[in-house]
């Protein structure tokens, strides 16, 4: 019998993402909060902020709370709701099940995108705004919401717990930030370790080339080495 395809592993996985009540009930959080983002921008703004490009950072803002859930509970389910046998059992090669995972909310993301664009298309055309979204922008937006999925399966890989997984996603980055209040000589080095402030100029397309070398590194320290000590952890770890 031969494996199944790669994008045959995706489906499956992105499937696993949406179609359990937690998991269906947690993609109705992101909507909601990309909804409620929105809702106070069309509420609250001024004429400056009823644009579709506002309107659109602001509904990626709101949705990125809450997407790297999804992330983590798309690599913690396997072991807390003991489906991971079953998975390696019949999928041996346990990268190939990473990399479905990984393009499974890779494809999530821009799913989160195209309703963050039609809801800033919809914000634009009840306030009567300004239709000035360009494509860098999208980009940005994109890119944001790509790097939010990505953290949260990195995390999710490294820790394998949901639990634990979901506090130190929210944990560590406050802590840091609060290091860095309290440390002033930490402020110009921690643009190159902070994810929130490598990420914060994504959205609105002002990323100069400085800006560029900063947003790798922090990548390199919040996705790709949680991915690969989680990846070294899981080619270890014994299915039970």
């Amino acid at each position: 019998m031969s494996a199944p395809s790669l994008a045959r592993l995706t489906r499956v996985e992105l499937r696993k993402m949406t179609d359990t009540r937690a998991g269906f009930w947690l993609l109705v959080a992101v909507a909601l909060g990309a909804v409620a983002a929105v809702l106070t921008t069309l509420l609250s703004g001024d004429d400056r902020d009823h644009t579709m490009a506002r309107f659109f950072i602001v509904s990626g803002f709101g949705a990125a709370l809450l997407l790297p859930i999804v992330g983590i509970l798309a690599v913690t389910s396997e072991w807390t709701q003991r489906t991971a046998l079953t998975t390696f059992t019949l999928v041996p090669q346990r990268g190939r099940v990473v990399a479905a995972k990984l393009l499974a909310g890779c494809a999530l993301a821009l799913a989160v995108v195209l309703a963050c664009l039609l809801l800033a298309a919809l914000g634009t055309a009840i306030a009567g705004g300004h239709w000035n979204l360009d494509v860098m922008r999208v980009a940005g937006g994109t890119a944001y919401l790509l790097i939010a999925v990505l953290a949260g399966l990195a995390l999710g890989l490294l820790l394998m717990s949901s639990a634990p997984a979901i506090v130190t996603y929210f944990a560590v980055p406050t802590a840091v930030g609060i290091l860095i209040e309290l440390v002033p000589s930490l402020r110009d080095p921690s643009q190159w370790f902070d994810l929130g402030q490598a990420t914060s100029r994504l959205g609105d397309a002002s990323m100069a080339a400085g800006d560029w070398p900063k947003l790798a590194v922090a990548l390199a320290i919040w996705i790709g080495v949680p991915l690969a000590a989680g990846l070294v952890r899981l080619r270890r770890r014994e299915l039970s």
